[in-house]
């Protein structure tokens, strides 16, 4: 009888090894509460489906505390440089953004009638295929036309593209053209366009490309613009920047309230007294001049041009720069 009661027990003591086993088999790890880091991949999406957050209303960069992690607060002031790089130079685009299948994305504006986030899946397939046309019909929130001798070019604003012409084509469209500084605009942002442009140019690949404005409360002036480009078919190793764009303009004091401005120390600015535009042209002799060249007063009316064309333009046309303003 002995045996036969430590056989059972024995018995016993094995089936309860074996349900512990099969539990602990069945078992969930518990979460350790640690974050994983966003790696993109090439995920392809329908673009129709893609969300945006529109024109920020806030000092928050976006409306998505999850899509971007950091407020217009987090961002260093001004100190000299004419971008800032963002959470270590890696865009927040998420797994289901990216795409190969080119497009393009123009948020309406808001209440105000500001400009909000663009993106798009740029590639050769949108690149333009006529040159630039007239944009001075938009004017966006904040605009004045005005001139200063210390800003290259003379005008102060320019309209502004968040999604470059030479991308797209976009010309006068209102969704895409804030009132941006000459320095944000050609030493900020032009950086940034160039180096995915001529990715694109001779890889053939397809970038995924963001831009958005970023107001604070309800200012007509966005304090600058936050930019992030990834290359996809590459997994980023040819493009992959996140960078915010400081709306300034050295030596020029702005209020981004109203887009009023002044000289630092308390002079006010000078009207052109002329058409807005780029350059002024001579037809005649052929020659780019800057609308602050003294040159200027000294061409003809009927061989005067005012354009809003680019130097590179202007050049394919046979146009060659002043000798004395260099434009």
């Amino acid at each position: 009888m002995k045996k036969r009661h430590y056989g059972l027990k024995a018995l016993c003591l094995i089936l309860s090894l074996l349900m512990m086993l099969a539990l602990s088999a069945c078992s969930v790890p518990e979460d350790n509460g640690g974050s994983t880091s966003y790696v993109p991949s090439e995920t392809k999406t329908d673009p129709t489906e893609v969300t945006t957050t529109g024109a920020s209303v806030n000092t928050t960069i976006g409306n998505s505390d999850e899509k971007y992690p950091i407020s217009y607060s987090d961002i260093p002031e001004y100190s000299g440089s004419p971008y800032t790089v963002v959470n270590d130079n890696i865009p927040f685009f998420t797994p289901e953004e990216i795409t190969t299948t080119a497009y393009e994305y123009y948020s309406e504006l808001d209440s105000l009638g500001r400009c909000g986030e663009v993106h798009a899946c740029l590639g050769k397939e949108l690149f333009p295929t006529k040159g630039r046309g007239d944009i001075s019909s938009v004017k966006p929130t904040g605009w004045h036309s005005v001139s200063y001798s210390i800003v290259e070019g003379g005008s102060l604003y320019n309209r502004s593209h968040l999604i470059a012409h030479k991308f797209t084509g976009q010309d006068a469209n209102q969704q895409n053209l804030i009132t941006g500084t000459r320095y944000m605009n050609a030493t900020g942002m032009d950086k940034f366009e160039c180096e995915v442009y001529d990715y694109i140019k001779a890889s053939g690949n397809h970038v995924m490309y963001r831009v958005t404005p970023i107001f604070e409360g309800e200012e007509l002036v966005a304090r600058g613009v936050l930019m992030e480009g990834y290359s996809v078919e590459d997994e980023g190793k040819g493009i992959k920047y996140n960078a915010f764009c400081y709306n300034v303009q050295p030596g020029i004091e702005i209020d981004y309230a109203t887009g009023d401005n002044r000289l630092a120390g308390g002079a006010d600015a000078t009207t052109t007294g002329m058409p807005e535009c780029t350059y002024v042209l001579n037809t005649s002799s052929k020659k780019i001049h800057l609308p602050t060249c003294s040159s200027v007063k000294q061409i003809s009316e009927k061989n005067k041009q005012y354009t809003t064309a680019t130097r590179e333009e202007l050049i394919a046309q046979g146009y060659s720069p002043c000798g004395s303003c260099k434009p």
